[in-house]
């Protein structure tokens, strides 16, 4: 455990016996959030283990995808850019712990009787479920803190593109947080407690639950499928391909210029809530399903192959079948990390499923990753008429958090760095 968990005043220090109302606050402004409480011990899973947390880069972008997602996107209330970066520290704190298997703080029980607990409690027991969490600023945090010079020219805004039908209530934010786990109820805790560290200072603007990846960066895993019933993803990067996360995932040294050197070792992040009519889905035949996206839906080979994994031969598919338009043969390169998950979220009020796939995709550039392939593919694509884009954002995602000294954006908030 490093110093600042172990270091820190006590909660009953912090707050004082007559001072329960001060809560999280208090604690937050002497950095108690970050104190350690072991807990019990996690139950043990098969696949249930821990992923690092430090390193060059955030885990949840090459790591092996998990089977859970909660996607959080927040507003900053706080114009104290000190308290901003105290929340940082202390989200990074908090994860450190949550991605170990351990309570946030001193815990769910033990502490103080008159004052909230620092963990909320539901994961306590569970394993950690292979969670990792993945910070992300939105372009709107730059008009704020003084940061307008530092926003990274590949940080773009997204056009509108054509059949776009977006939710203002669910695009946009200041800042995101992406947690993966195996367990829902991990990935769930987490967002949860992240939250709650940051009241007053940030307020959740919306979020999204997954299910079922629909995208792998393990070779030989699988390949998931998609809720049209359609295996999504099959030539996804690879955890493992390091040149060519280097080529299309990673920022370089080199890109851009001082103003952006922050970002070396991170990526950028596209999110859409993309929804499918379902029902309409359900009634197309086979043919025509095979025939939209150039793929069987059995195997998952290409039109003409036979394997999943062939060579697909793109002439031989329908001119706007979704695997020709989005193969990087017909885009110069283009080349992006998917890392999407499926949602149901209950009905509409027409009684149609609300359903579809929640869009993740990381890229070295958006105005070269996503942008100018949304472009082609919202312009010609025979999916577009099964799906609709309801939601969107975009984040610069910093590079990783590199030892127990380090936190997330320091880069960029700190000018020692």
């Amino acid at each position: 455990m490093n110093e600042n968990e172990r270091g820190g005043p006590s909660r009953r220090a912090l707050i004082g016996w007559g001072g329960a109302g001060l809560a999280l606050g208090a604690a937050a402004a002497g950095g108690g959030v970050a104190l350690s409480h072991d807990g019990p011990a996690p139950a043990s899973a098969g696949s249930g283990g821990a992923v690092e947390f430090h390193g060059p880069h955030q885990a949840g972008i090459a790591t092996p995808v998990q089977d859970r997602l909660h996607f959080a996107a927040f507003d900053v209330k706080t114009e104290d850019r000190a308290e901003f970066v105290q929340l940082l520290k202390d989200w990074t704190a908090a994860a450190r712990l949550m991605t170990a298997g351990k309570p946030v703080g001193e815990g769910a029980y033990g502490g103080l009787a008159e004052a909230p607990p620092d963990d909320t409690g539901e994961a306590l027991g569970l394993s950690p479920s292979r969670l990792t969490l993945t910070v992300g600023f939105g372009p709107s945090l730059f008009e704020r803190f003084g940061l307008a010079d530092r926003r990274p020219a590949a940080l773009a805004d997204l056009p509108k593109f054509p059949g776009d039908n977006l939710d203002k209530s669910r695009t946009g934010g200041d800042l995101c947080v992406q947690a993966c786990a195996d367990d829902p109820q991990v990935a769930v805790h987490a967002i949860r407690n992240l939250a709650r560290v940051g009241f007053g200072k940030v307020a959740v603007r919306w979020s999204q639950l997954g299910f079922g990846k629909t995208s792998s960066t393990t070779p030989d895993a699988q390949t998931p499928r998609n809720l049209m019933g359609f295996k999504d993803g099959t030539r996804n990067i690879a955890g493992t391909e390091t040149a060519r996360l280097d080529k299309h995932v990673w920022v370089s040294a080199s890109d851009g210029d001082a103003k952006s050197a922050w970002m070396t070792g991170g990526s950028y992040l596209v999110a859409r809530r993309i929804r499918m009519n379902i029902e309409t889905w359900d009634r197309a035949s086979l043919q025509e399903q095979e025939d939209v996206f150039g793929r069987d839906k059995g195997e998952g080979a290409p039109v003409g192959k036979a394997k999943e994994h062939d060579a697909p031969f793109l002439k031989a598919m329908k001119p706007d079948a979704h695997v020709r338009l989005a193969h990087p043969d017909s885009n110069d390169g283009i080349t992006i990390l998917r890392r999407g998950y499926s949602f149901t979220d209950g009905t509409d009020g027409l009684g149609r499923l609300d359903a579809g796939l929640f869009f993740l995709a990381y890229q070295r550039d958006v105005r070269e990753g996503f942008i100018p392939l949304q472009r082609r593919l919202s312009a010609h694509d025979a999916l577009n008429e099964y799906i609709q884009h309801v939601g969107s954002a975009v984040f610069a995602v910093p590079p990783g958090v590199r030892d127990s000294h380090d936190w997330w954006g320091r880069a960029l908030f700190s000018k020692e760095a």
